[in-house]
């Protein structure tokens, strides 16, 4: 289970590639997406690559605020992230995707419900018909204005285990374009025999994020990973301490060649009181600290993203939350 796959691309999980030494960001931007449009010469690139270890966050974390590509790259320069997971509605709005259907209230009625499933189901198929005929220089246009502010991207997640084999095609091809060495998805025995041969195809990685499951009996990363050599993990070692107690460095040492990226947070354990529950970072008692300094010893390319979970607190924002958590890893790891 331990093989180092090497992608003839340079992709190899030994040889990643990390954004190169540019300075920590020193000006502040305004969020608006307005500020963009001005010139980038002018500031310093962000580097979030700290001892060599490469911190960057999954743009979920910027959920509660404006998200669009244009939002979410200039949060990271003002963050100084340097490295992101991209959700594939970022991306997929950004190229022209036709929107999804607004989800009912939590009071919906039943008529209201079925309404809109059917509105979902159009706008689906409508979907569908998009990515296969998608206008692929859209991804090369977000790639150099990422890459041109000085932030990589690294994954993709378009989450498409249950796409028809087209448009598994396409989020593997489009990924690709965006610079990223492959695309994750919640993981699942389904997920991972079938996503894995298309990894396979492409010359690229599918990579699978866990959440609870790992507390469950019999579980094994294992048997997920067994499926296909390019089956790689993107290992939530909060979901993962706080589902099972289990200090997550255990799993790090066993699998760390088939660890692609692992997502930060800071939670309770399985048998605290509250139990698993997400807190601001030094709050909870995941081993951050340990799990950080693991990977800066043995010198490992996993990508360690931070994934924003805790309640954002009155007075803040996520941005704000964000800044403190690439901080807290600093911290650690200088």
């Amino acid at each position: 289970m331990d093989n180092i796959i090497n992608l003839g691309s340079g992709r190899g999980v030994t040889r990643r590639r990390f954004i190169g030494s540019a300075a920590t960001v020193a000006t502040v931007l305004s969020l608006s997406p307005s500020v963009f449009a001005g010139s980038l010469g002018s500031i310093q690139k962000p580097d979030s690559r700290f001892k060599g270890v490469q911190i960057g966050a999954i743009t979920y974390s910027w959920r509660s605020m404006p998200s669009t590509a244009k939002d979410i790259l200039n949060y990271c320069v003002e963050a100084g992230i340097s490295s992101i997971e991209l959700m594939g509605n970022v991306a997929e709005e950004y190229a022209g995707i036709p929107p999804s259907a607004p989800r009912p209230s939590r009071d919906a009625t039943e008529a209201e419900l079925t309404a809109y499933q059917r509105e979902a189901d159009i706008i689906a198929e409508r979907q569908r018909k998009w990515r296969l005929s998608a206008p692929l220089n859209k991804y090369r246009d977000l790639r150099r204005m990422f890459n041109k502010a000085g932030v990589n991207l690294h994954i993709v997640k378009f989450a498409p285990a249950s796409w028809s084999e087209e448009e598994i095609n396409y989020a593997f091809t489009a990924a690709k374009i965006l610079g990223a060495d492959g695309i994750t998805n919640e993981i699942g025995h389904e997920a991972c025999a079938r996503l894995g041969k298309f990894a396979e195809r492409h010359n690229m990685y599918a990579i699978y994020h866990n959440h609870a499951q790992p507390g469950e009996p019999g579980f094994s990363f294992d048997e997920f990973l067994s499926y296909s050599s390019h089956n790689m993990l993107n290992f939530d070692v909060g979901h993962y301490f706080g589902a099972t107690g289990n200090h997550p460095n255990e799993v790090l040492e066993r699998l760390h060649n088939r660890i692609y990226s692992i997502h930060l947070k800071d939670k309770t354990g399985k048998n605290a009181t509250p139990a698993n529950t997400n807190m601001p970072w030094g709050e909870g008692d995941t081993p951050i600290a340990d799990i950080l300094n693991l990977i800066r010893k043995n010198k490992w390319p996993i990508y360690c993203d931070i994934e924003l979970e805790y309640p954002v607190p009155e007075g803040s924002n996520a941005q704000k939350e964000i800044i403190k958590c690439v901080e807290y890893c600093k911290d650690i790891l200088m």
